[in-house]
């Protein structure tokens, strides 16, 4: 096993070595750790605790639509891993997840998805749409801009979703997936099925944002509806003021309130769609197979959505599929459990 992964660093600061990581200055491990099993890699991959100082510098590209801000980790000629987070969260959900796989020899690109961070429309009148078609769509935009032609995807929550999207409309251009809580293509016409009491109790917000009084309640209370979730979503992760405040920034962002919004309301459809996504969004509502290669988490203690055996969303996997449980975790399950997500997208990108 690399030593790069499993030695102490007593005289390096967690600075250096995620700027280490960010230029592809670790080196990376041999053909005999790369062969590694699952458990191995998970225990190789330990790193010193949460880094409080965040993921460096940000990086800025134009795709189609957006000015996107991201983060790039591990060497440019490694297998391309595309990290995406979900709401009401941002990138840092992968401060410990994005420099175990570049210690790997990964590649890591970590965005911030449309109306959080830097990452901005290019025009003011474009629709500040937050459906899952228009998020699906981003991933491979950002793929095109940066000339990747294929990538590992994964995500959770909005993230996961995107990534379920673009592995299924654009199977050649996803290696693999990873996806908490399994198949989150959005069936929109079962949208009013209601689901179980206690599952609808912790979807609270998203009837709250169909209304003017909770696109108010969002605009002003941001930050305080983002803790109030978090501490439902995942009851067993004990966060404190500096990691949700590190976060919490990522809301600032002009165009929150509106994406936000627009996901909500059309995933229930209160709202149509934007013009631009139509044809996307009459194939998802067909509910489309994933045929690649996928990996599904769910953690045991999620507080909005029950983890399962994952054999109700099995017939949407037409490709080899593994579905997991990780015991004591919740909803934001690669900032909860770091080491096991990791395992999963290098258990991908190694295949």
């Amino acid at each position: 096993m690399s030593d790069i992964l499993t030695q102490s660093r007593p005289t390096q600061s967690r600075r250096d070595f995620m700027k280490k990581i960010a230029t592809g200055g670790v080196a990376v491990a041999g053909a005999a750790a790369i062969g590694s099993s699952l458990a191995e890699v998970a225990q190789a991959t330990n790193l010193p605790p949460s880094d409080k100082e965040g993921l460096g510098e940000v990086k800025q590209i134009r795709t189609g639509q957006l000015d996107v801000g991201y983060y790039e980790f591990g060497p440019r000629n490694g297998p391309v891993a595309i990290l995406l987070h979900g709401f009401p969260y941002d990138v840092h959900s992968y401060v410990e997840v994005a420099p175990m796989l570049a210690g790997r020899g990964a590649r890591v690109i970590v965005p911030y998805l449309r109306g959080h961070g830097s990452t901005r429309f290019l025009e003011k009148a474009a629709p500040r749409a937050g459906q899952q078609a228009a998020i699906g769509a981003d991933v491979i935009d950002l793929m095109d801009a940066l000339g990747l032609p294929k990538a590992v995807l994964a995500g959770y929550d909005w993230g996961g979703r995107a990534a379920c999207v673009a592995a299924a409309l654009w199977p050649e251009r996803c290696k693999g997936l990873v996806s908490v809580n399994s198949y989150l293509i959005q069936d929109i016409a079962k949208a009013q099925a209601p689901l179980a009491p206690r599952v609808e109790w912790g979807l609270w917000y998203q009837f709250y944002f169909q209304t003017e009084r909770g696109r108010a309640g969002l605009a002003a209370n941001r930050k305080d509806i983002a803790r109030i979730l978090w501490a439902n979503n995942s009851p067993n992760w004990a966060f404190d003021d500096a990691t949700f405040e590190r976060s919490a920034a990522a809301f600032d962002n002009p165009d929150y309130v509106d994406v936000v919004i627009h996901s909500y309301r059309h995933r229930l459809g209160s709202v149509e769609g934007v013009a631009r996504y139509a044809t996307l969004e009459r194939r998802l509502a067909e509910q489309p197979v994933i045929h690649v290669p996928s990996i599904t988490l769910d953690g045991a203690a999620d507080g909005v959505v029950p983890a399962t055996d994952g054999t109700a969303s099995a017939a949407h996997f037409g490709g080899s599929r593994v579905h997991r449980v990780v015991p004591g975790v919740g909803h934001n399950l690669p900032q909860e459990a770091p080491g096991p997500f990791a395992a999963a997208v290098w258990e991908l990108l190694s295949a």
